[in-house]
């Protein structure tokens, strides 16, 4: 059995032109070329030398195709296509396997993500329910209580009534002739009915304050779970805009009357300014202080922002997903503190009042695909009315205040 001849790519290689042959040539001393090569190295006159072996040559050769080598050389080339087509098409099956990975495992961790928020949300509103139950259960005992008070009374009286009637009997019975005495005079004897209206409205009233409590308590419980992915933050001087004044220890940040740094292509044109750390992955959770702002922006931004673009949006399209005053005017109070969660693997961004523990705002099924940086913008200083700094602020995990505002 004959042992199948290795040939590589090399050996169909000009040595001129260092690709593969184009109609080769061969010259006397049997080295070949590609017939466009070595006619270019070959003037019109007589000498010429092999560009290979130098062999010299007084006459100009007559240059000839070599077909064998030809031959070799289409069909090395309609192999070498079919392995690159063959390759092509593996990379293109381990594409759409990794793909089915992706999308199963994206399915998987949506439902682990479902199962978390179901087992919290059934348990909040198991709480819910058993407290509806609970005034219910209340409201139908007051009432049944009220009116088992009237009912004792009206069985106490109709006894006497009663008793009296036989009395009354007995006596007309023995002395018909004589008028009864000591009898009690019942024209004016009345219940005094318990009044019913108001009872539910209380009753609802009371149910509403304790769904508050409820509910109430189960942001806190949301906040404080969020709380345990907090980070410790540090602002980065070398993306600040130029009229950005930091302080040194890197917490707090507000717009300067003059400039602060020299531009750079890092810094941003737009009033903003990134921290030192980044995430690719996992969740993080940090607080901003906003108080005595009258304007401030605040998030997380991609990595490839444009930084220079002094027309950008600070919208998710332009890869900022951020909550500024001016959407906080329609919530019903400002917040003096704001607290952002991340969660990279499930698409999550929430920025919560950090003194209330409400929910203000959520992005989901984002998309993240680099780094992510928490950033602060905040805003011009309006002559003095929006000069208070923003400052990245310790988080204090168990001193949330229930208190809501009139």
């Amino acid at each position: 059995m004959r042992t199948p001849v290795l040939i590589s790519e090399d050996q169909f290689l000009c040595s001129i032109c260092l690709d593969l042959f184009t109609e080769p040539v061969s010259t006397p001393c049997g080295h070949n070329f590609c017939r466009r090569c070595l006619s270019h190295h070959w003037d019109t006159s007589a000498p010429c030398r092999c560009p290979l072996c130098k062999e010299l040559f007084h006459i100009r050769p007559e240059l000839r195709v070599n077909t064998l080598l030809s031959g070799l050389v289409s069909q090395f080339k309609q192999e070498a296509g079919s392995r690159s087509l063959q390759q092509q098409s593996r990379h293109m099956v381990e594409q759409r396997r990794q793909k089915i990975q992706e999308l199963q495992s994206s399915v998987q961790l949506s439902q682990r993500a479902v199962d978390r928020e179901k087992s919290t949300g059934l348990q909040a509103f198991s709480a819910l329910i058993e407290s509806v139950q609970r005034s219910r259960e209340r409201f139908i005992q007051e009432l049944q209580e009220k009116h088992r008070h009237i009912q004792t009374q009206a069985e106490a009286l109709i006894q006497q009534l009663k008793q009296e009637i036989c009395e009354l009997g007995h006596f007309l019975q023995h002395c018909p002739a004589l008028p009864p005495t000591g009898l009690k005079d019942w024209s004016s004897v009345r219940l005094k009915l318990e009044t019913f209206e108001g009872t539910a409205a209380r009753a609802l009233t009371e149910l509403r304050e304790t769904l508050t409590d409820e509910v109430d308590k189960e942001l806190q419980a949301k906040l404080k779970r969020v709380q345990q992915f907090t980070v410790d933050l540090t602002l980065d001087p070398g993306t600040a805009h130029v009229k950005l004044s930091v302080s040194n220890d890197l917490k707090q940040v507000y717009e300067s009357t003059r400039r602060m740094f020299r531009d750079s292509p890092q810094r941003f044109l737009w009033r903003n300014i990134l921290t030192k750390q980044s995430f690719s992955s996992g969740r993080f959770y940090f607080e901003v202080q906003v108080k005595d702002k009258t304007m401030w922006t605040l998030g997380v931004a991609k990595e490839s922002v444009e930084r220079r673009n002094n027309q950008n949006s600070l919208t998710s399209k332009y890869g900022y997903w951020c909550l500024d005053m001016t959407n906080i005017e329609e919530y019903f109070r400002a917040p003096q503190k704001v607290g952002v969660f991340v969660d990279y693997d499930e698409g999550l961004v929430s920025f919560y009042d950090a003194d209330t523990a409400d929910l203000i705002y959520s992005f989901t099924d984002c998309s993240f695909r680099e780094k992510l940086f928490p950033f602060l913008n905040p805003c011009y200083c309006d002559s003095g009315e929006n000069s208070a700094p923003l400052i990245l602020t310790a988080v204090k995990k168990c001193s949330l205040s229930l208190a809501r505002p009139s």
